[in-house]
């Protein structure tokens, strides 16, 4: 069982993705809806997987994987995007992601993540 840390400023991808991570057997020890609350949430809890999202107010997901990374050099983080983010994509892997899921979030893809990364 994986511990998982959710960030994304949508309280209900937030809901879809815990459930679906709790369906899978695993255990989110936290969630954040901004990349500020997302570092203290990590230094906290010091998950085994961050789910990511790209675009949210304040600090990016892009900022945030930067400093994430930059403070728990070991974190392993999954972007979450849609289609039309690709460059961000990109670039949040350059910044320190490890992978990407494309919205809308299915079982598999988390189920896959998990797999390759935990």
């Amino acid at each position: 069982m994986a511990k998982i840390l959710i960030v994304d400023d949508s309280r209900i991808m937030r809901i879809n993705l815990k459930k679906i991570f709790e369906e899978l057997g695993h255990s989110v020890v936290a969630e954040a809806g901004d990349g500020n609350s997302a570092l203290e949430a990590y230094e906290k809890h010091m998950p085994d997987l961050v789910t990511m999202d790209i675009t949210m107010p304040g600090m990016s997901g892009i900022e945030t994987v930067e400093e994430m990374i930059k403070r728990f050099p070991d974190a392993k983080i999954i972007m979450v995007s849609s289609h039309s983010q690709k460059e961000m994509v990109v670039e949040a892997i350059s910044k320190g992601a490890m992978h990407y899921i494309l919205k809308p979030i299915k079982h598999e893809m988390i189920a896959d993540m998990v797999g390759r990364f935990i």
